[in-house]
């Protein structure tokens, strides 16, 4: 759900990008980070799946599932203020990497600027200030 409402801005931030930057091909761009965004973000929840099944397996391997039916639920795993943290990342860290993969793209391909945090983030105010213009009525 997260990653979809990311995916949308992105795809919205790289429009407005290409615009700017005047990129003839601007929606197959679009559509390309988009669907890289969603490869990318599948990626990295399958390599936090391995990870967590792999520290289960140290737990004590399929033993462990099969006595204490752990089967992925929440039980034990995700208590204390350790399994906030580890529930954070796992739910977060997908859509971080991927947006920090997309925007890197996005400075290399389209935009064509030097390496830097403010460019490699830039736009991104100037679109939410647009989204939200566009919820007003005109007068």
């Amino acid at each position: 759900m997260i990653s979809g409402m990311i995916m949308v801005f992105i795809a919205i931030w790289l429009y407005q990008s290409a615009m700017k930057a005047k990129i003839d091909n601007a929606i197959i761009w679009v559509g390309g980070g988009a669907i890289l965004f969603f490869f990318l973000v599948f990626l990295f929840q399958y390599i936090n799946i391995n990870m967590l099944e792999s520290f289960r397996a140290s737990e004590g391997g399929s033993a462990y599932e099969a006595i204490n039916g752990a089967d992925r639920k929440n039980q034990g795993d995700f208590t204390g203020f350790a399994g906030i943290l580890k529930s954070l990342y796992e739910e977060f860290s997908p859509s971080l990497f991927s947006f920090a993969i997309i925007a890197f793209l996005r400075l290399k391909f389209i935009t064509k600027e030097s390496l830097s945090v403010t460019n490699l983030f830039s736009g991104l105010k100037e679109m939410f200030q647009k989204i939200k213009h566009s919820f007003k009525s005109p007068e």
